[in-house]
């Protein structure tokens, strides 16, 4: 995964071997290894790697693209958890992953949005009501013109 991960993000970037290896601080012959799997870079390289792309580490490590969606490894902070299945009544299994990375819990009540351009989001309502709150105060505080 990772040397086929690096391969994808460094063209990706439209960089070569030379361009990675100048930034990390190593001969474009570790880079050309490191792509072959031939080996692997020590934990500060990788970090450096992962940094030079926009990535987090473990996704420059282990992302593995899911359903054969052939999407690259996604830049920190984003995450694609897979796809899921809508059931008859509407209902959806948010993936395990997701659930652990953003703290949903059984119980926890959730906030669906929608926009009929770009789709829909959830967000967990406390999250939105402190949101959703900010905004009437900025309102009420700022005059208006």
């Amino acid at each position: 995964m990772f040397k086929d991960n690096l391969v994808q993000m460094r063209k990706m970037k439209q960089m070569t071997q030379e361009d990675v290896a100048e930034k990390v601080g190593v001969t474009r012959q570790a880079v050309a290894k490191w792509e072959a799997g031939e080996t692997i870079p020590d934990l500060e390289k990788c970090r450096c790697l992962a940094e030079l792309f926009g990535v987090s580490l473990d996704d420059l490590a282990n992302f593995e693209p899911k359903d054969n969606l052939g999407l690259s490894v996604p830049p920190k902070g984003k995450h694609l958890f897979g796809v899921v299945t809508v059931g008859d009544k509407g209902q959806i299994v948010i993936p395990a992953k997701a659930r652990k990375t953003f703290g949903i819990a059984a119980g926890d009540q959730l906030v669906v949005l929608g926009d009929e351009a770009q789709g829909m989001a959830i967000i967990k309502a406390e999250n939105f009501l402190s949101i959703a709150e900010a905004v009437k105060k900025l309102q009420q505080a700022t005059p208006e013109v």
